[in-house]
């Protein structure tokens, strides 16, 4: 006998879903039932997450200027919200959590006019569009990097971005800097939008290398499948031990033997490098329309957890310098790693349950541990 349904709502992306998984880990160890509503981009990680069941509905992005195109994708949002709100009526859940992304405007929408107690989770510094939109709607809105003030300060909490069980697990192990001629492990990673520019930069930096700097490096790189052949070539021509795939089931693992991180900055890279504590070299996003990804490796980089750099001025000499530098200067990591441990919050997921079952009670948001924090 569960303590009744708890419905979350995420975008079919990892950066959304990843810290609803952290949270539905959380509500069932708490005896909630937990459904996911999201769109079909979620098949490749949610195969993985840990809900009774997944339900899909329709939803758009609205991005485009054209008449044509903004009426097709709220027509669109229109069924979702029909679809959703059929849904919530069957599920009668305790309580609908939004993660950003358009998938999340119809259930949301939906669960405010039923009456069911709402809230969303900003990820990212800057919030995103989909949130924007159901700030007014919702009871509460959590906040992983969010500065409190503005117009809807008196619904913010600051709880942290949840993270995965298995990134809180790999934050176990200490980190061990590469001394000498040891090998040295790089991981490379740039999201589904971002790893075309690591796929050409990475390889070219690393040949300009010494021969004795090549020798030591392992490289795990994300790649996209249409250029997952010419990465692999490239490394098999320099001699380099590397493991190039689109996306890697064992992260966490990979991520707490690296040495040192090159990513993008999305808001669960950012929170899961914290809590693991890890160095690290982060590009933002140029193309993101908030320059939310530029705030949140801000937030991690002024604690001295990160080196920040645009990808404007990422030349592969200066890759190359800046992976030099890192090798031979295994100090500097150990100290950027244990700034960046110290900035994690591995209970986000605690603190965002105690707020769900807050709202879900009808409590106000001050009686939630996470509004102290």
């Amino acid at each position: 006998m569960t303590k009744g349904i708890v419905l979350l709502a995420a975008g079919g992306t990892g950066g959304h879903l990843f810290p609803a998984e952290a949270l539905a880990h959380e509500l069932k160890s708490r005896g909630y039932g937990v459904h996911l509503v999201t769109d079909r981009r979620a098949e490749r990680y949610a195969g993985s997450f840990p809900a009774d069941e997944i339900h899909t509905v329709s939803s758009a992005t609205i991005a485009s200027r054209n008449p044509v195109a903004v009426l097709k994708a709220f027509l669109s949002l229109w069924r979702g919200y029909r679809e959703a709100r059929s849904l919530v009526s069957r599920l009668k859940p305790k309580a609908v959590i939004g993660f950003g992304g358009y998938p999340t405007v119809p259930p949301l929408f939906a669960a405010a006019g039923l009456g069911v107690p709402t809230a969303v989770h900003e990820q990212n510094a800057v919030m995103g569009r989909a949130n924007k939109l159901l700030a007014s709607r919702v009871r509460a809105i959590a906040g992983g990097f969010l500065s409190p003030g503005g117009e809807h300060s008196a619904k913010m909490v600051l709880t942290g971005n949840p993270v995965r069980p298995e990134m809180i697990a790999a934050a176990a192990h200490p980190y061990v800097p590469s001394v000498e001629r040891a090998p040295f492990n790089l991981v490379v990673f740039g999201g589904s939008q971002g790893a075309q520019f690591f796929s050409d930069a990475i390889p070219g930096a690393i040949r300009l290398l010494s021969d004795d700097l090549r020798a030591r490096l392992v490289v795990t790189q994300q790649a996209r499948p249409e250029d997952r052949q010419k990465v692999i070539d490239s490394y098999a021509t320099l001699g380099i031990r590397a493991d190039v795939a689109p996306f890697f089931t064992d992260m966490a693992n990979r991520l707490a033997a690296a040495h040192l991180v090159i990513c993008r900055s999305g808001a669960s890279t950012v929170s899961e490098l914290a809590v693991i504590g890890r160095p690290s070299l982060l590009v933002p996003y140029p193309h993101a329309l908030d320059h939310d990804q530029a705030a949140n490796a801000a937030a991690l980089a002024a604690q001295g957890g990160a080196q920040v750099i645009s990808q404007a001025e990422l030349s592969t000499d200066r890759i190359a310098g800046l992976l030099k530098e890192a090798m031979e200067g295994p100090g500097r990591l150990a100290a950027m790693a244990a700034a960046a441990k110290s900035t994690g919050k591995p209970d986000a997921a605690g603190l965002l349950a105690e707020l769900v079952e807050a709202i879900a009670a009808g409590k106000g948001i001050a009686q939630s541990k996470g509004a102290t924090q």
